[in-house]
């Protein structure tokens, strides 16, 4: 689909990860960009970006060839996508791609709807977080028809490693893949969180634990990469701890309605439940480490 004039994209959230998304696409050939957010305030960041703005989410769909939803999560999809009228509002023929973390439980009625209408959907989560849509480098996890996926790759290069965009499976799939990345991420904070405040209480040097884990069986991409922001106290200010609670609920009621045995995701997810009762819609990824440093009496970060 497009014209000459180039592809029609609707783009619906604009927040901390959609706002550079949308910038780029605004500003690469061959696509023509309206935008739209729940929050009004939104729209000077919308047209600074070189996309056009509109206040009524349905607009940002009606004349789109691909429409493109960066949103908080299920709910906010399913507001948007239903109550917002956007799969009513857009053209049959057109494609729409999820871009959210999102439930494939919650999006396959969404799906449905727009299948009816002619409408092709695929769900392509992202991975790589704020530096990532800023420099156009993100990784995605596509769940869809492979056809469809072929025709709009064009579109997901100019936001991501073209090496790192996957073709996961069928519809959902891709919802489901983010979903698992997330889930053995955060289990490894909590894990090594735990396991450096018993090294700690046990006397051990914290930097010389460090070392040990890097050089052993233990080793992960987390004990490489992330303890030097834990250690200067940063939890990960990019994301609410609500919606990593969210996303573990999300993904053991998966396996749950599967029957796949998720004790230790369980308990990965009880963790994470009692930091967002503790701190609410604070951002931080990892302030369920915080919780735990709390509750021990202990801190990873340097005095």
């Amino acid at each position: 689909m497009g014209g000459v004039d180039g592809t029609r994209v609707g783009f619906v959230g604009v927040g901390r990860m959609g706002t550079p998304m949308c910038r780029n696409l605004a500003r690469a050939d061959g696509y023509r960009v309206l935008a739209s957010d729940i929050d009004p305030a939104r729209a000077d960041v919308v047209e600074a970006c070189g996309a056009a703005w509109t206040p009524v989410t349905a607009e940002a769909a009606r004349s789109a060839d691909v429409l493109i939803t960066m949103l908080p999560g299920a709910k906010a999809v399913a507001a948007a996508m239903v109550d917002g009228g956007l799969v009513d509002a857009l053209p049959s023929g057109a494609v729409w791609i999820d871009m959210s973390s999102n439930s494939p439980a919650a999006a396959e009625p969404i799906r449905r709807l727009a299948d009816a209408r002619g409408i092709d959907v695929l769900d392509a989560p992202v991975g790589g977080g704020v530096p990532a849509a800023e420099a156009g480098t993100l990784q995605f996890f596509v769940g869809g028809d492979g056809a469809v996926l072929k025709r709009h790759r064009p579109l997901l290069e100019v936001l991501g490693d073209p090496a790192r965009i996957t073709h996961v499976g069928g519809h959902g799939s891709g919802y489901t893949v983010k979903l698992i990345v997330n889930l053995l991420w955060f289990g490894q904070a909590v894990a090594t969180a735990e396991s450096l405040l018993l090294g700690l209480r046990m006397g051990v040097d914290l930097a010389t634990l460090r070392r040990a884990l890097a050089d052993s069986a233990a080793e992960s991409r987390f004990i490489r990469r992330n303890l030097d922001a834990l250690f200067a106290g940063d939890y990960m200010t990019t994301f609410g701890v609500d919606r990593c609670y969210e996303e573990l609920a999300a993904v053991t009621e998966l396996a749950r309605a599967h029957q796949v045995p998720f004790e230790v995701s369980e308990a990965v997810r009880r963790i994470y439940e009692r930091a967002a009762a503790r701190y609410g819609s604070a951002d931080g990824e990892l302030l369920a480490v915080r919780l735990l440093e709390e509750e021990s009496g202990r801190w990873l970060r340097a005095e």
